[in-house]
């Protein structure tokens, strides 16, 4: 069953402020029970780390920084006729 956009705009903003803080505190926790590995691993590990946690929410983010697709126009744009 497919989303709505409200309800994908809805949960993104819920995946933006509570999930991703979550997850970036997980993920330093989990790095700072490891000894410090060298500076390149470590931007590498963070950058993996960076993709992998949107992979599953692609569904979700796509479409929502544009317009509802399912709203009504209701002004016609300029050099339109009703």
């Amino acid at each position: 069953m497919a989303l709505s956009y409200k309800a994908r705009k809805r949960w993104s903003l819920v995946i933006l402020l509570v999930g991703l803080p979550a997850y970036i505190a997980a993920a330093w926790f989990v790095i700072s029970l490891f000894d410090r590995p060298p500076i390149w691993v470590e931007l590498v590990v963070y950058v993996a780390l960076g993709f992998v946690w949107a992979f599953p929410f692609r569904a979700v983010f796509r479409g929502v920084g544009q317009a509802d697709p399912e709203a009504r126009r209701e002004t016609p744009t300029p050099g339109e006729d009703r």
